[in-house]
């Protein structure tokens, strides 16, 4: 098929277009100059069968007040801008995959999991950038699948790229108590899912991509320690997170168990289902 990805130049969408491209598909990558303009965001829509919408500032930066408007106006206003250039289409795709992020749940401890059946809302910036993304997404037409990214892992960039300098250097810790919920899932396995949307056309609506098996972040971490042969530190204190990232500290010490149950109770089987096996893989 002839596939177009919207912000498909980052770390996922490197992944997600190779593997695509093996598996035969006309792949074309778009940065943030697709959304210059209504016109030529309606000239790069021609011809494509499916959509993937996951355009967006990367989050897991420093946050100011500038960045944060940023952080919403790439990620809403490019989609309000698809939903508007999808209308003027004469044939439009026939699926639209559009992304979010777990974020937009209720902060949970592990053990108090959350599924797809959750309609509350977190009232931090997290769960407002995510319910105003998500609601932009279902203007667009064909309905979209969203999926619901939880914390990907993968060697060569996003969440395990940040932490491996410090783990390396023997002094990779907990994050501020260590007790918050981390829902993760493996490179390998959200690329499966893209693969399993696009053989699922007709599935719409929200769909978490995490691992069916979260864990506490101190957890994570003494796996992470224990896969490269580097001891465990001491936890990084919540305000020497707030002087690194500032408001996006949020992100490091948001607490999500989340379950991926749409996906599971579809048959999907994760290859990578528990930190151990998936941090294995990464680094063998």
């Amino acid at each position: 098929m002839n596939i177009l990805l919207l912000g498909g130049t980052g770390f996922v969408g490197k992944h997600l277009a190779n593997a695509l491209r093996q598996d035969g598909h006309q792949v074309t990558q778009a940065g943030r100059r697709a959304f210059n303009s209504l016109d030529s965001l309606t000239k790069l829509l021609h011809n494509q069968q499916v959509v993937v919408q996951m355009s967006g500032a990367n989050i897991g930066q420093r946050w100011n007040q500038a960045y944060k408007k940023q952080l919403y106006t790439s990620r809403i206003d490019t989609t309000a801008l698809l939903a508007q250039a999808l209308a003027q289409l004469d044939t439009p795709p026939q699926q639209v995959i559009a992304v979010s992020a777990i974020g937009i749940y209720p902060q949970t401890p592990c053990g108090e999991p959350v599924d797809e059946s959750c309609t509350k809302i977190d009232p931090g910036f997290l769960g407002q950038l995510g319910q105003a993304w998500e609601q932009a997404s279902q203007q667009l037409t064909p309905a979209p699948l969203i999926l619901r990214f939880g914390v990907v892992l993968g060697k060569d960039g996003g969440a395990l790229a940040k932490m491996l300098p410090a783990f390396k250097l023997g002094l990779g810790g907990p994050v501020a108590s260590g007790e918050q919920c981390f829902s993760w899932v493996h490179i390998d396995d959200l690329i499966a899912v893209f693969k399993w949307a696009l053989t699922h056309p007709e599935t719409t609506g929200a769909l978490n991509v995490s691992a069916p098996q979260p864990l506490k972040q101190k957890d994570f971490a003494r796996v992470l320690a224990k896969t490269l042969h580097r001891p465990y530190g001491l936890p990084m204190p919540e305000f020497m997170l707030k002087l690194l990232f500032g408001e996006g500290a949020q992100v490091l010490t948001h607490s999500s168990c989340v379950l991926p149950k749409r996906l599971q109770d579809s048959g999907f089987v994760f290859q990578y289902p528990d930190a151990e096996s998936a941090l294995t893989h990464i680094f063998s």
